[in-house]
């Protein structure tokens, strides 16, 4: 019985561990740096979920990060990339159009639209309420896309 439940264990440890390698994998798949984007590139593809800060290692920047590599799965579900904006002196298309000052996240919908503009920190959880809000979401949902 005691080796039944070790092996269980184990099995239960390494599909953990294996699970947590393929979250980790699909979080990098999510992340483009941002002077690799155009809006007009991911009109009607994709939506952005950019996150700005004047340094990578702004608390608020590692926390949106963390906060996001927890459950990207839920963003991808919802055709999310997350843009990563970490430096001013880099004079980005998305910069130069959403003029942040300091942290900012900012979710721009397929359509071009800015739909969410936050001086602080979201989980995953809080944007993906805010995403299946959204008219273009619901139809997603209805046509099962």
């Amino acid at each position: 019985m005691i080796r039944v439940l070790a092996l269980v264990i184990a099995a239960f440890s390494a599909s953990s561990a294996i699970a947590g390698e393929l979250e980790d994998e699909l979080f990098e798949d999510l992340l483009v740096p941002a002077g690799e984007v155009s809006l007009d590139e991911y009109m009607w593809r994709k939506r952005l979920l950019v996150v700005f800060s004047n340094s990578e290692l702004d608390p608020q920047f590692t926390e949106q990060l963390e906060l996001l590599s927890e459950r990207p799965q839920g963003l991808a579900a919802r055709d999310v990339l997350i843009v990563l904006d970490s430096d001013p002196s880099e004079e980005t298309e998305l910069r130069e159009e959403f003029r942040p000052r300091g942290f900012m996240l900012l979710l721009v919908g397929k359509d071009g639209e800015v739909y969410l503009r936050k001086p602080v920190p979201w989980d995953v959880r809080e944007i993906s309420r805010s995403i299946d809000k959204l008219p273009l979401r619901q139809r997603e949902m209805r046509d099962g896309s």
